[in-house]
């Protein structure tokens, strides 16, 4: 019995080639678009979940204000008084991350990420020591612990736990453990651990485990089970300004994220990457509901063909069990044959996919998830395409199917009508939702910055920043050279940010605010072009070292009138406002433009350089520094960018999901049209006869056309009556996510609309034109 099932639904199939390449080529695509999709989602829910004890891994923030908008990261002696005053706490980790080092071995040498972490960082965190005493992994605070990757690479295959290598510009540190490899998919990645206390060298004045002030570095709290983590991020702050009382803590609360929550939420538990998750896994359920609706609708319409083959099936004692399995095998073979192909797709979508995404994720048979949603798919297609379709058809009477007097499933089609106005709203949102990112990007890539980006190179300085007058000088005798300048860090997202800043007049309730800060050279301003409002900047004198250059930011919130000439005292340093600098964006379009301080010492360690060329020059300008690093800095390779390209990279996750979303959303639109295109060609094959006499009666082509799709047309423009609001608050939502964001016009969803119609009348009048072209004699000389 089952074998004649396969066998019927096999000839049917055959017999209805076209639909049935519709339905299988729709089917195939979805599934395997829905798969890429889920992939990508389960990769960032997948952030962080390897912990065995990760429910209880916290990373505490810093909130200074009362609106929680200036968020920090912790002051050092957190973790150590957390940990032995607070009951709750277990145990604590610090990792401090900024720090890049030259490590040599044997007159080797690599440029490595340096993390300085506390022991308790192999204790709390899953990252297990392959080679190394696991109790203590750093016996002495001239050890260190690599990765497993780290280790061969340096040391190839000799054993590594007991090599001594030079990092921190000479120290000697011997290798004391080996880890397996980070995964990917965790926040903490990085290949290279120095003990904390290492950061305790030369601060005998200030030890770093009393130095309450500084929020430079990240603290994870291992709480005990049952613990109210919000009460723990109370005590915290409470126990922050027991030890450091001061009117600048005064709204201090340490915010206490879920460690899992970190990669997709902020501290506050707003998402981030959170929308991006849910918006994919929106879209891969559309696309798998789109090729549904299809087959649903193609099986509806073709009911009163059917009828005749089941009328005939149920005289020949057929019951309606047997009718009901038969429709279900041929779901279910159309099913299985789209997933073989889905398959396929999906291992040649592969290599493709992980480059557009960023990512290096892989398709596997053997991957549980796979099979679910597999399964999840089959029984969405059974009961929505299979089940419906099979009970409607193996129901009716088989005296007036074989008369030709049944009606079609849905009466007047009216269920066809709700599920093509479903999936057409479904694409014009989609429509809108490509218009409206793609804008959102341009709008970030050509935003006025308050700064140029263009034709200006930038990089690291290392040795460069202590010869920096030698440098400059060679470098602006170029040709090619228009300009150089140095910075204590990059301009595009400043990460140093101050409270020790008083002025004449500074109001109580200011006690806590906060500035960012950034030490360069004289030329900054002229060489970035960024634009002085009042005042004339750094003279080029000595006196330069006394002078302080404010955004308008600055002096908004700090109110001070006519500013240039007064007198601000900045870390305990008197001087004088020597202009106000257009405010220039220099964190991302998230964050609104918060107060600066531009300052002169080159005592904080000039390490961001920044030369402009010539247009059409860059490569002898490229010639010219890589002599110079070779004399300065040999033992590193010259690795630089283009200020546009930064910019760009720090968007690089924006642009990817951009992309993917435009392919999975262009998917999805096709899929509606295919739909569409088979729903016209079988109401043109149904009015064949009907077309061949108003033919013959002297219908024109454009009367024909009109007749097939008119139908269909208003069926679209009710899809953009329901599409525009549910689009206008999606993308209403997702826009918060910047400060700096593009407007929603209206015209963006007259633009969707009609390029939803266009499509949409593409695939309807082509297939109209066609049957309109038909010879009328072929149509009715027979009957």
């Amino acid at each position: 019995m089952l074998k004649n099932y396969f066998k019927s639904a096999f000839r049917s199939l055959a017999k209805s080639k076209l639909y049935a390449a519709i339905n299988i080529i729709g089917l195939s695509v979805s599934l395997a678009a829905s798969v890429l999709l889920l992939l990508w989602v389960w990769d960032e829910l997948s952030f962080d979940q390897m912990h065995s004890k990760g429910d209880r891994i916290f990373r505490a923030s810093g909130a200074i204000d009362k609106e929680m908008t200036k968020i920090w990261s912790t002051s050092a002696p957190l973790a150590v008084f957390g940990k032995n005053e607070l009951p709750a706490v277990e145990d604590a980790c610090r990792i401090n991350t900024w720090q890049e080092t030259l490590v040599d071995y044997k007159g080797k040498k690599f440029k490595e990420s340096v993390y300085y972490v506390d022991p308790s960082f192999f204790s709390i965190f899953d990252f297990p020591l392959i080679a190394g005493n696991e109790k203590q992994p750093f016996p002495d605070k001239h050890s260190i612990v690599l990765s497993k990757s780290l280790a061969e690479k340096i040391f190839g295959k000799e054993e590594a736990v007991g090599k001594v290598v030079k990092a921190l510009e000479g120290i000697s540190f011997r290798v004391s453990g080996v880890i397996e490899d980070i995964p990917k998919n965790s926040s903490i990645r990085n290949d290279f651990f120095i003990p904390f206390d290492q950061l305790n060298e030369g601060r005998e004045s200030n030890p770093i485990n009393a130095d309450w002030g500084n929020f430079g570095y990240d603290t994870y709290f291992l709480l005990k089970s049952e613990v109210n983590a919000k009460e723990v991020g109370l005590q915290l702050a409470a126990l922050h300004k027991k030890n450091q009382s001061s009117d600048f803590f005064k709204d201090l609360v340490y915010l206490m994220q879920p460690l899992h929550k970190i990669h997709l939420y902020d501290p506050k538990g707003d998402e981030q990457g959170m929308r991006q998750v849910k918006i994919f896994t929106l879209i891969a359920l559309v696309i798998l509901l789109i090729a549904c609706i299809n087959y649903v609708n193609l099986v509806t319409a073709r009911s009163a063909r059917r009828s005749k083959e089941v009328s005939v099936r149920k005289v020949v004692g057929a019951n309606r069990t047997h009718l009901f399995l038969q429709f279900l095998t041929e779901s279910l073979v159309v099913f299985l044959i789209s997933m073989l192909l889905s398959w396929l797709f999906s291992f040649l979508a592969m290599p493709i996919y992980n480059q557009l995404s960023g990512k290096e994720m892989s398709f596997s048979l053997f991957d549980s998830r796979v099979w679910a949603l597999f399964g999840a798919a089959l029984i969405l297609v059974l009961l929505m395409a299979g089940i419906y379709p099979a009970i409607t058809l193996s129901r009716f009477n088989p005296a007036l199917g074989l008369k030709g007097l049944l009606p079609r499933l849905g009466s007047s089609g009216s269920f066809r009508k709700v599920l093509v106005v479903l999936q057409f709203t479904c694409s014009v949102v989609l429509i809108v939702s490509t218009i409206v990112i793609a804008k959102q990007l341009s709008f970030i890539q050509n935003k006025n910055l308050g700064y140029d980006k263009e034709n200006i190179l930038t990089f690291g300085a290392y040795n460069f920043g202590k010869h920096y007058a030698a440098v400059r000088s060679e470098l602006e005798n170029n040709p090619s050279i228009l300009g150089v300048t140095v910075s204590s860090q990059g301009v595009i997202d400043l990460a140093s940010a101050t409270g020790d800043i008083v002025w004449e007049g500074k109001p109580d309730n200011m006690g806590n605010f906060m500035i960012n800060q950034i030490s360069a050279d004289r030329n900054f301003l002229q060489v970035l072009n960024m634009r002085l409002v009042e005042g004339k900047g750094f003279s080029g004198t000595p006196a330069d070292s006394g002078y302080y250059i404010l955004n308008e930011q600055a002096i908004a919130q700090m109110n001070i009138e006519n500013p240039v000439g007064k007198t601000i005292s900045f870390h305990d340093k008197p001087g004088i406002i020597a202009g106000v600098v257009k405010d220039f964006h220099f964190k991302n379009m998230r964050t609104a433009i918060e107060p600066c301080l531009i300052f002169m010492n080159e005592n904080w360690g000039w390490q961001a350089m920044y030369v402009k060329i010539k247009p059409q020059q860059a490569q002898q300008a490229i010639a010219a520094i890589e002599t110079l690093w070779k004399k300065y800095n040999a033992d590193y390779d010259f690795n630089y960018q283009f200020m546009d390209e930064a910019f760009d990279n720090m968007y690089k996750s924006d642009m990817r999901a951009g992309r993917l979303f435009n392919i999975f959303a262009g998917i999805a639109i096709l899929l509606s049209c295919l739909g569409l295109f088979g729903l016209v060609t079988y109401t043109a094959e149904t009015k064949f006869k009907e077309i061949g006499i108003r033919k013959t009666l002297g219908a024109s082509v454009s009367n024909i056309i009109l007749l097939i799709s008119k139908d269909f047309m208003k069926l679209v423009g009710i899809s953009f009556i329901l599409s525009f609001p549910i689009a206008w608050w999606m993308m209403s939502k997702w826009l918060e996510n910047y400060v700096y964001r593009t407007e929603l016009h209206g015209w963006v969803f007259i633009a969707a609309g009609l390029i939803a119609f266009a499509i949409a009348g593409l695939t309807v009048c082509g297939q109209s034109l066609k049957a309109a072209k038909n010879n009328p004699i072929k149509a009715i000389r027979t009957e």
